[in-house]
Parts: C-alpha cells; structure tokens; sequence
C-alpha cells in the first residue's frame, strides 16, 4: 500500500493512494496512521477495510494538499555521512560506525510545503533521503531481524543550515531541526512495495539543475544494519523515522565555492518507487 494523509496543516485525513493515482479517503476506517496504528494490526486491518469499503470510499481531489505520510512520530533518527562520496565532498572520514544526530519533529511538513528560510540564516542547504519508517518496537534486534520490523519506506529532503550546524557549537540538530526542513512523501510505500531498499535510484534538482544523482546502493551502513544498530541504544517506536543519509552534490560541497538556497529557488527530488516531491524556498517569515 502507498499511505498519504490529506488536507489542511493540522488536519490532514489518512487516505491510500492507488496505482492508477486514484486518492482514496479511508477516514471511515478509524484510525490515523500514528504509533497506535503501526504498532498494532493497522497495516493489516486497513488492508482488509480496503477490500470491503475502497470501491465506495469517498476521494480525494488531486488538488487537495500532501501532508506527511504519517502523524507526528516520537523521534526522527538522522544518519551522517552514510555515502562515501558525500564523505569525501565535505572533507569527513568514513565513519566506522554510523553517526547518528535527532531533527525535531516540529520540523516534520508535507512534501510540496514551501521551505521558510529561518531567520538568520546564511547556508541553507538540501539533501535528498531515504526515509525508514518503524512498523514494531524494536530493542536489541539483530540485523537479521531489523527488516521485520519496518513498516515502510519515503522520500525525505534533510534540510540544513550549516552555519547552525558547523559554526555554533554544539551538535548537528541545530542546523537540522528548523521549521518547514523534514518535508516528507509524497506517501509511505509499505515494506512489501519495495523489492530492496539498497536498490533505489535517487535524485535532486535546484532550479531544474541535477544536483545529486545517486543510488542507496552507494550507503555505507545498509538499512538492516542501521535499524539494528540504533536499536542498540534507544527503542525504536511504531512510526520513528530513520533518515539514511545523502549521496554527494550538496551545495556545502561544491567547488571553488558552496552553492546554498536563496528566497525563489525551486529544490525537486526524488527516489525510485517513492514518488518526487517539490519545495520553493520563501523568505523567513
């Protein structure tokens, strides 16, 4: 199933996108898709409630507003430096292991939201992202294990500013964590959508220019072992989001000089299977 949620800011409805693109509100099944529904039977049940009640369900326009895929989750788990080019580009060595930074969920919008540029701010910067999304508790699991215990996969565009994140002390989150910089879908494919979440091509234009094209295949810690891993030292809840990284051709890294997102630009992404979404940067507001 492809998830979406659907309307005003704050009042988004669950729904299912179809394969023919058909938007179908499944209000009438109860339930939002929140830890309660991941950690339960909601997945399955929705399924079934499908069969029964898609064909009569009411729609929803394709004009209609994209919030993210799911409620506000407990957490949103970064990774950096996930992809050996990236690394290289900002002048980083590969970690060992991964390393692992929080972005509020307040951060969290739809996928065409407009980006708001915060205030002060002098280097905002875009990365494409594969989004994991958790479907069980997970604690101690094994890499073995860490599959089953996601629910689903989405595109995520892990804003930055660097100047908060490199030059004001501290850690990452603050240049990660502004609102409008976790826009999220256009909809939570489920796990059976995916054949291999390490084969997936992705990409990121600015203003119509290609600026990272890549593939998940070039991580440096795979899903499996980084749900495995941050399990290690957290629990994982039904709905907590693990963003894996991004490949090269950030603005930071381009040369002679880095390239960041002024008022007027256009930033489009993609991932394959998980649909593309489009964000125009505004002033501060």
């Amino acid at each position: 199933m492809k998830l979406i949620r659907v309307g005003e800011s704050g009042r988004e409805k669950p729904g299912v996108l179809l394969k023919d693109g058909t938007r179908v509100d499944v209000s009438g099944f109860g339930r939002d898709f929140d830890e309660a529904f991941f950690g339960g039977d909601g997945l399955v049940a929705l399924g079934r409630w499908l069969e029964k009640s898609a064909a009569s369900a009411p729609r929803f326009s394709s004009r209609d507003r994209l919030g993210p895929p799911l409620c506000r989750p407990s957490k949103i788990v970064c990774i950096g430096l996930n992809y050996r080019d990236h690394a290289a580009e900002t002048g980083a060595a590969i970690p060992a292991e991964p390393v692992i930074f929080f972005k509020s969920t307040t951060a969290l919008v739809g996928p065409d939201d407009p980006l708001v540029t915060p205030r002060t701010a002098r280097k905002v910067d875009w990365e494409v992202e594969l989004a994991v999304v958790i479907g069980q508790t997970a604690r101690y699991v094994s890499e073995a294990q860490a599959l089953g215990h996601v629910a689903g996969y989405a595109l995520h565009n892990d804003y930055s500013e660097r100047s908060f994140q490199l030059e004001r002390g501290g850690q990452w989150v603050k240049g990660k964590s502004a609102d409008t910089f976790a826009p999220l879908g256009p909809f939570l494919a489920t796990r059976d959508e995916i054949e291999d979440p390490q084969r997936l091509s992705m990409w990121l234009k600015v203003n119509g220019e290609y600026r990272q094209r890549s593939t998940t295949a070039n991580m440096i810690f795979g899903v499996p072992v980084l749900v495995s891993y941050l399990s290690q030292f957290m629990t994982l809840l039904p709905g907590d989001v693990i963003s894996t990284g991004t490949p090269a051709g950030v603005g930071l890294g381009i040369k002679p000089e880095p390239v960041y997102l002024a008022p007027g630009d256009v930033v489009e992404l993609g991932i394959e299977g998980l649909g593309e979404s489009r964000q125009e940067v505004l002033p501060p507001a």
